[in-house]
């Protein structure tokens, strides 16, 4: 079965891109390119969001009601979840996520998040009265933002494109998708599944291409709303285009999360979680727990039986079900890593496992052996800086004040965790922690809660009813009192 595709999905509609330019899909185990599709301009783009601008203005979507664009919406999650393993293959083959990962997460995490937001969308508020301070009622009504630029990235495709166009289409909105030129094969059959679900043209576009392509779509002026997932640096350019247009924006962007470990937590539980925590998706997650805070006492031990669990997870094919950690997304990927574990020991960090090398028994790809430090002092780089692959900084700490302390410091307050016995110990410590989200004894995102990041991490909320608001605009219309 052929990948290659020669059209792009433009206004819910297959057409012929503006240019013969191509994406070439590279497989980052083989190294050989799996597929070839068009590569998106500023032509097509024009044409996505001329389409989206009379969708919005002029057409059905916005002006129908919340029920019927439930229907719809939940028409796409009864046909998505049929397509659950097609997807998670397609993933794993263009970016390389263990298949493993992608089965559990990379294809079911986008149903699910259909399901939670049908769920929020069937009892939001979108129109309501409360008494006016005037003495009259007020309506307030949530109304559609208007034309959506969705941009994510390519490390969890689906997971990101849907937690932005799912929430956009309950409110009304209409959109334009710009995958990551990684990544563009997965958006392919979800566009074949808009299609069927019945959501009308014009409402969404699907046109994947690199940064140029993605700056143009984020300074169109027939665009309402840019919501971003991607890096820092790429979510400050994008926040100062839109804050000087005035234009709405929500960034999901980096992170450098913090597990604390108390003494009193369960050390092989800890671990065992941190082996899917630290280095989920081959440790290309934002949310990943990259720094493992332990007391001092504790340190030495447990940074040697994390290094034992994490050097010894099975590197290798992402599509082999045993896979743990699949390689990075492209070489200058595998490169970048490489450069920070190098970067590690000249600081003088302790290597307790890894290091740079191929791994063992693989001639191709763009692997990384799967690494763990101890010794970290905090200031280091390989602790400050967000690596992307799967490397781990153990850093130790003097009491629990300390170990909060060392994981504030840090510009990014993505996520987090705090390991113990004792619930309360760690609800008292998750308070103190600067960071939209955080679990005890574990990680994991609900979809019926908000997701997002302070600082550096981001603005805006993506999941739960905050997550639907950040589509919608909220008006209030006085009532007049009748006359006496």
């Amino acid at each position: 079965m052929t990948l290659d595709r020669d059209a792009l999905f433009i206004g819910g509609t297959w057409a012929k891109p503006a240019t013969d330019a191509l994406l070439e899909v590279v497989s980052p185990h083989s190294e050989e390119v799996v597929a070839r599709v068009p590569e998106g301009s500023a032509a097509d783009i024009d044409a996505a969001v001329a389409a989206a601008r009379r969708a919005f203005d002029e057409g059905p979507w916005p002006r129908m009601s919340p029920a019927e664009r439930i229907e719809v919406v939940q028409n796409l999650s009864g046909l998505y979840a049929a397509k659950l393993e097609e997807m998670a293959t397609i993933i794993s083959t263009e970016m390389g996520s263990p298949i493993s990962f992608s089965s559990l997460a990379q294809a079911p995490a986008p149903w699910m998040q259909i399901e939670a937001f049908l769920a929020i969308a069937r009892e939001f508020p979108w129109e309501s009265t409360r008494p006016g301070a005037l003495g009259a009622d007020v309506v307030v009504r949530h109304e559609p933002v208007g034309v959506v630029a969705a941009i994510p990235p390519w490390n969890v495709p689906q997971f990101t494109i849907l937690s932005k166009l799912v929430p956009a289409l309950l409110a009304g909105c209409t959109v334009v998708v710009k995958p990551a030129p990684e990544t563009p094969l997965d958006g392919y059959l979800l566009a074949e599944l808009l299609v069927e679900a019945g959501v009308p043209e014009g409402v969404v576009s699907i046109v994947a291409g690199g940064r140029e392509v993605g700056e143009h779509l984020v300074r169109h002026p027939g665009v309402d709303k840019v919501a971003f997932t991607g890096s820092t640096a790429a979510g400050r350019k994008i926040g100062a285009i839109c804050g000087e247009q005035l234009k709405r924006v929500s960034l999901e962007l980096g992170g450098k999360s913090a597990a604390i470990i108390l003494d009193d937590a369960d050390e092989a539980a800890a671990i065992e979680g941190l082996k899917f925590l630290g280095v989920m998706n081959s440790g290309q997650a934002c949310v990943a727990q990259t720094r493992v805070l332990v007391s001092r006492e504790r340190h030495d031990a447990f940074a040697a039986a994390l290094a034992s669990a994490i050097g010894g997870m099975k590197v290798g094919d992402p599509l082999d079900p045993a896979t743990e950690i699949g390689p990075m997304v492209a070489q200058r990927q595998q490169e970048r890593v490489e450069k920070y574990i190098a970067l590690g020991q000249e600081e003088g960090a302790q290597l307790l496992t890894g290091g740079n090398g191929r791994p063992d028994g693989l001639d191709t790809g763009w692997y990384v052996r799967p690494t763990v430090f101890a010794s970290v002092d905090n200031r280091m780089r390989i602790a400050q800086e967000e690596i992307f692959g799967p490397v781990l900084s153990v850093i130790p700490y003097v009491d629990v004040a300390d170990a909060v302390r060392i994981a504030n410091d840090s510009e990014y307050g993505l996520a987090g965790t705090v390991w113990t016995a004792d619930p309360e110990a760690g609800l008292e410590v998750a308070r103190g922690v600067r960071t939209g989200t955080y679990g005890i004894n574990t990680y994991t995102m609900d979809f019926a809660a908000p997701f997002g990041g302070f600082k550096a991490s981001g603005l805006g909320r993506e999941f739960g009813p905050e997550g639907l608001a950040q589509y919608t605009e909220a008006k209030s219309v006085y009532l007049a009192a009748p006359p006496l």
